[in-house]
């Protein structure tokens, strides 16, 4: 298997092109530069890979597997597969970095794990590892996703960390990501923050990238395994991105690989405010400590957003998506809910796998390539499983797929 940590991007500086970087206040400047460090040396240490192999494997899972979806293969006429990263411990891929920044802070000498959570996927699975490594962890959540997500909620709490909710704004991703960095600023001397993306500061995008590569390196060798060969077209949900990245990081010198990106165009492209479309609407902007794609509104400030995935409404994305926008490897389209809410019913009632509403936006995209006349095969990265979303699912929208009220 290739080194999962071997790739010419950023630059020393932190940088994809003209995007990422590090847009930080002085007094987190050494401490930004001590975590890349550390971060270096871990690459490098052989101890440290072996501890999060073992990890990975007895402790999350690993690997996924790869699902046929045939299906949904013969009703859309492609050759439909899953990488089922809901399957893992803690329901979707966040593990795979959280266990990665839980046993560097650990190695660096921290005592406590913060983070921002939208879903609640990231803030669980930092949850598991803060616990399983013997740190305090402080989870920052919009109040609107606290209501949405109440499962997550329970779990954070179960596993030990303290869910801090974010009241201003919209009370959503965004506004929990500005909370954490506050908190952070407070102390960044014996917290991490452990970032939930690749989003944030060199050297989070980079970092996170690097863990979550393990998705698209496993799924290179099964597809390989299943197939004989490459899948013809990847695809994933893009919010920050991480996921995304995770599958795609393996295959971008497969020229014969197309891959899609696939972000929330929420009730509508048409109203600001009303999606989180930052590739297909926004302009480069800096945010968070990043330079990146950006929906700006007038004032040239972040923009409101919304999707019905709590995990993708971010008015930004990882500064190594928008630096493959501009190159053309990785072409990004959008789905709406509607649309998402509807694979989601499509893929739980024809293959008994209920999605995260998140990775539905993926499932749904799959669908659109196929009727859009895209052939081969699709490698959808089904990023977490819907648990989370199901009480919320039904009371939204369970009339309209004939799921009577029981109460």
């Amino acid at each position: 298997m290739k080194n999962s940590f071997e790739h010419t991007l950023p630059n020393e500086d932190g940088y994809f092109g003209e995007y990422g970087g590090s847009f930080i206040p002085p007094q987190l400047e050494a401490i930004m530069q001590e975590i890349n460090k550390e971060y270096q040396v871990c690459r490098q240490d052989s101890e440290f890979q072996q501890e999060l192999a073992r990890l990975y494997k007895h402790f999350v899972g690993r690997p996924s597997p790869i699902f046929h979806a045939q299906n949904l293969s013969e009703k859309y006429g492609v050759d439909i597969y899953l990488k089922r990263e809901d399957l893992n411990h803690t329901g979707a891929h966040k593990i795979n970095h959280c266990l990665g920044e839980a046993l560097l802070a650990k190695k660096m000498g921290k005592k406590k794990l913060i983070a921002e959570t939208g879903a609640g996927q990231h803030g669980v699975a930092l949850a598991t590892a803060a616990a399983l490594v013997g740190l305090e962890c402080d989870i920052y959540m919009g109040e609107v996703d606290i209501a949405k997500e109440h499962p997550n909620v329970v779990r954070m709490r179960i596993l030990g960390a303290n869910v801090i909710p974010a009241t201003h704004g919209r009370k959503t991703l965004k506004e929990a990501v500005d909370a954490a960095f506050e908190a952070y600023l407070k102390d960044p001397i014996t917290q991490l923050y452990a970032i939930g993306s690749v989003v944030g500061p060199h050297p989070f995008p980079m970092m996170v990238r690097d863990f979550q590569s393990i998705v698209g390196n496993e799924a290179k060798i099964q597809f390989k395994e299943m197939t004989g060969k490459l899948p013809d077209n990847l695809v994933a949900c893009v919010g920050g991105g991480s996921n995304a990245l995770g599958l795609f990081t393996a295959f971008l010198d497969d020229e014969n690989v197309a891959i899609h990106g696939c972000e929330p165009a929420g009730r509508t492209l048409e109203e600001e405010g009303e999606h989180a479309a930052t590739l297909t609407l926004g302009e480069p902007g800096v945010m968070h400590g990043f330079k990146s794609y950006m929906l700006k509104d007038s004032e040239g400030e972040p923009q409101e957003v919304y999707s019905v995935a709590s995990g993708l409404d971010y008015p930004s994305v990882g500064p190594q998506h928008s630096y493959l926008k501009d190159i053309g490897r990785v072409s990004y389209g959008t789905v709406d809910d509607k649309e998402a809410i509807d694979a989601f019913f499509e893929l739980s009632r024809l293959e008994g796998i209920i999605p995260a509403i998140e990775s539905s936006h993926a499932v749904a995209y799959a669908f659109k390539l196929a009727k859009q006349g895209v052939k081969g095969s699709v490698l959808i990265n089904l990023s977490g499983r819907g648990d989370k979303d199901i009480d919320f699912v039904v009371e939204q929208y369970g009339a309209q797929y004939g799921i009577e009220s029981l109460v």
